[in-house]
């Protein structure tokens, strides 16, 4: 897929499903850092955009990384929204700053499996089982406006979903 956004909407539905134990902040840090490599290499004008980070071993390195390096970031950046939002009619927005290494591990590895998942799905350049096999057995497994249509209808669903669960818990505390 050209945009990371749209491998965030597998990522709010898994949210939705797993709450606590599953970061989506860190899903979408390891969203941002497997397709740097795509990025650099667009701007290189290379001929293929899909490497080494769009392979398994590839997206196990990358979940590695970004487990450790979206722990910290992920906690400073919703710490930072919180801050942000520590007004009177805002303080509804803010969410739990601290991210549990289980939820940090499942962001960060269901994040960069499952991009390279969706990539390989359209992308010809990719190799995802690459040192193994040079093949990509899911190219074309299903069309790609089908893929499209998946991560949006599961995006919207997650988010949905997110705000009835948030609003539900903020509403079940103000009745205790």
């Amino acid at each position: 897929m050209p945009f990371t956004p749209f491998h965030m909407g597998p990522g709010a539905a898994i949210k939705a499903v797993t709450g606590r134990y599953f970061s989506l902040t860190i899903f979408g840090f390891a969203q941002v850092a497997i397709d740097l490599e795509p990025l650099i290499r667009i701007v290189r004008h290379d001929s293929v955009l899909h490497g080494f980070t769009h392979t398994y071993l590839g997206a196990f390195t990358i979940g590695l990384l970004t487990l450790f390096m979206g722990k910290i970031v992920c906690q400073w950046l919703l710490r930072s929204w919180n801050f942000l939002l520590n007004f009177k009619y805002l303080k509804w927005l803010q969410v739990n700053s601290k991210i549990s290494w289980f939820a940090a591990s499942t962001g960060a590895f269901i994040g960069t499996f499952s991009h390279v998942l969706l990539d390989s799905i359209m992308h010809a350049d990719m190799q995802p089982f690459w040192p193994i096999s040079s093949n990509n057995a899911l190219l074309n497994f299903i069309p790609g406006a089908w893929v499209y249509l998946l991560c949006s209808i599961l995006g919207v669903i997650g988010l949905m979903s997110l705000f009835v669960i948030g609003l539900w818990n903020k509403w079940a505390i103000e009745i205790e």
